[in-house]
């Protein structure tokens, strides 16, 4: 499956943005989806994941009541709705793709990866 992730920019701590992951040449339902991050220096991190139906979500600690992600199954389109950004979220932002059973909202083991878009939060 290819992902184009997209929604990136630069904003003030306390703002918003949105992003957004098309995906084709599979079955979008067929896979669970997560979003990570990896900020200068450091290593790729989790952030959120959603099953592939989009009943169940999971989120890193750091962003639990701060981000949402849900999913588009009609649309090929996975979102992640960052709000209360602050300057330590600034990242380049990865979509990911993995096969799994219903309901399951992965944390490891995806194997499509989007090309990544940047997050920059000033303060």
């Amino acid at each position: 499956v290819q992902l184009q992730a997209s929604g990136g920019g630069l904003v003030q701590a306390g703002g918003s943005l949105r992003l957004s992951c098309a995906a084709a040449g599979r079955t979008f339902s067929n896979y669970a989806m997560g979003w990570f991050r990896q900020a200068p220096g450091k290593e790729r991190e989790f952030v959120a994941a959603v099953s592939r139906a989009g009943k169940r979500t999971n989120y890193a600690d750091h962003v639990k009541g701060r981000f949402t992600i849900s999913r588009d199954n009609s649309e090929n389109t996975v979102y992640l709705q960052m709000n209360t950004l602050k300057p330590e979220d600034t990242a380049v932002y990865h979509c990911a793709a993995r096969t799994s059973v219903t309901g399951a909202t992965p944390t490891v083991g995806y194997n499509y990866w989007g090309q990544g878009t940047q997050v920059t939060v000033s303060s």
